[in-house]
């Protein structure tokens, strides 16, 4: 999620709580496009971020320090000659844009007290940290823009400094529940929740479909459904209620999960996730920090196990292959009994064949049936009997060799489908690492450089059902080997998705009877964690741990069972509480 209107205000309430009043110690530009700025206020010592990264622009206290460039660049000895001990006197977003003033007072060469405005725009590509007099005149900004690059804005020492309007936005601070209305209501068509942003400034998408929510109305409606309606009313209640809210600073940072994973995150509130889906933070710094450090997480984990998927991929598709032609070549070993019988006859009864025929007419002695041989007209009717003996003796020898590839390929490919199952929900690098390590061993990639093998502390998903069970989840083939045969014991319940790959799930009896609620909780995971988690309901198969057994040389994950229960679940796991390991 990018920076919103919402996201900046809470920002600039949180900055100043903590910044007014106090001076700049130090300026530093770790980045080409980033400052980072050490501040004396009230005491204590503040690091504030400044990012104007076109993908990532970001506003943040931060106990983190950063290494600087040996030689400072241009912008930030410019700073550093104006703002060294500047006092900050005030923090402000204009007009509720994506925009921080910071308004600072300093003493000039002449020893005369200054004031220069550095402002942080917080707009994707259009980012920028501009440094301007007290006239609105640009000194110099982090990113020069010419007119070759905008038309709309240059952005050059000498110019002068504003904001570009944005053509039909209205600043929601003015904005009144019966101008909302109307503002929303004189579009004719369009998805609510696309009106909504794309008519305030600083709306995000992700909190125009929250107000929506929270008005009981459908995001993805259109809007001529809910014009001159009560629908629309509630809309603006909400509306009026968050604005109200923001005005009044009340702001309640928080994280937003999708079945354990950090999805999104609000600064206000976001009725459409619930209970374990949210994740309280301390302060705004806090949250952004946290957020963007687990994103960039489960990104890097996500690019380092896009690798990884493209080899698993490439053997999969080449498996398939080779699976399809051998089950068509045993398909055709069903010709050898027939060519054993047509050997046979010609024994039995080849001395009454005139020689040259093509085909003779005989009785076969095993169903008493007539049946026609074909035969080769320049043979003899036993070298046609020779002939159709070899014929049966390759295709049976074919046969014993299929059974035993077609097995070994389709337990290689079930075995890789299971491993792009764990890569498909793998968000942390120790994750990767222990599945590399699987295909390593499994022969699929090498080893590099001859290092030995490595173990990584990875630890399967913990949960607590309703009922106080303890459930938990393998991510990868060897957590579920060590979660069947070395965690649980014989009492307790194992889970899995029936024919398909998947996660094996342990429910802890702790030598108590599982309730029914427990049941489907653990079905609903195993049904999650599996290829089936996009389907509405998968078919789960549980029995007790003692009746799951492996096979000696089997593959990681791999185990049998010969007797089970079965149920349908839902692959939703929403409301089944996470444990933080």
């Amino acid at each position: 999620m990018a920076f919103d209107g919402f996201t900046v205000a809470a920002i600039v309430h949180e900055l100043n709580s903590v910044l007014i009043e106090g001076r700049i110690n130090k300026i530093a530009q770790p980045e080409k496009d980033e400052l980072l700025l050490t501040i004396k206020a009230s005491g204590n010592q503040y690091r504030l971020l400044l990012s104007a990264n076109p993908s990532l622009p970001l506003c943040y206290l931060t106990d983190e320090n950063k290494v600087s460039p040996q030689v400072a660049p241009a912008f930030t000895m410019l700073l550093r000659k104006h703002l060294n001990n500047a006092r900050i006197i005030s923090i402000t977003q204009p007009d509720f844009e994506r925009i921080i003033d910071f308004e600072l007072e300093h003493l000039n060469e002449l020893g005369d007290v200054c004031r220069k405005h550095l402002l942080v725009e917080l707009m994707g590509k259009y980012s920028n940290i501009i440094f301007i007099d007290d006239d609105n005149k640009i000194l110099d900004s982090i990113k020069r823009v010419n007119a070759m690059t905008s038309s709309v804005r240059e952005v050059l020492p000498g110019c002068d400094y504003f904001v570009p309007h944005q053509e039909g936005r209205v600043n929601p601070m003015s904005l009144s529940r019966q101008e909302f209305e109307k503002l929303i209501g004189d579009r004719d068509n369009g998805e609510i929740y696309k009106v909504i942003y794309q008519s305030i400034v600083g709306m995000s998408p992700m909190q125009a479909s929250e107000l929506c929510v929270q008005a009981k109305v459908s995001p993805d409606a259109d809007i001529s459904q809910v014009k001159d309606t009560e629908a629309l009313g509630r809309i603006s209640a909400a509306f009026a209620s968050l604005m109200n809210r923001v005005s009044l600073c009340d702001f309640a940072p928080v994280i937003l999960l999708e079945n354990g994973v950090v999805k999104d995150y609000s600064m206000v509130d976001a009725p459409s996730y619930t209970g374990e889906n949210k994740r309280m933070a301390d302060s705004p710094s806090k949250l952004i920090e946290g957020f963007y450090k687990e994103k960039e997480t489960i990104n890097r984990s996500r690019a380092k196990s896009a690798d990884l998927r493209k080899i698993v991929s490439i053997i999969l598709e080449r498996d398939s292959k080779k699976y399809d032609i051998q089950l068509k070549q045993l398909k055709d070993t069903e010709k050898m009994e027939k060519y054993r019988i047509y050997g046979e006859l010609l024994h039995t009864y080849g001395y009454g064949i005139e020689e040259g025929a093509k085909q003779v007419k005989l009785v076969n002695y095993y169903d008493g049936e007539e049946i026609v041989v074909p035969l080769d007209e320049s043979l003899r009717a036993m070298e046609n009997a020779k002939k159709y003996f070899d014929k049966y003796a390759k295709l049976k020898r074919t046969k014993e060799a299929l059974e035993t590839l077609t097995v070994e390929v389709k337990e290689e490919i079930d075995h890789l489908q299971s491993i792009m199952n764990s890569l498909e929900f793998a968000t942390k690098e120790e994750d990767i690492n222990e599945i590399k390590e699987e295909m390593i061993e499994c022969g699929y990639i090498r080893r590099k450089g001859g290092k030995t093998k490595q173990r990584f502390k990875s630890r399967p998903l913990h949960y607590i059902s309703s009922d106080g069970f303890d459930m938990y989840v393998g991510k990868n083939n060897y957590q579920n080997d060590e979660l069947t045969f070395k965690v649980a014991n014989g009492g307790d319940w194992w889970f899995h998705a029936k024919g398909i790959p998947g996660s094996h799930v342990i429910v802890k009896s702790e030598g108590r009877e599982l309730t029914d609620k427990t049941f489907e909780e653990a079905g609903r995971l195993a049904a999650h964690y599996s290829k089936g988690s996009k389907s509405d309901k998968v078919e789960i198969d549980y029995l007790k741990r003692k009746d799951v057994k492996k096979p000696n040389g089997s593959k990681p994950g791999f185990v049998v069972y010969y007797t089970n229960y079965s149920m349908m679940c839902y692959s939703d796991i929403e409301g089944i509480r996470a444990v933080e390991e």
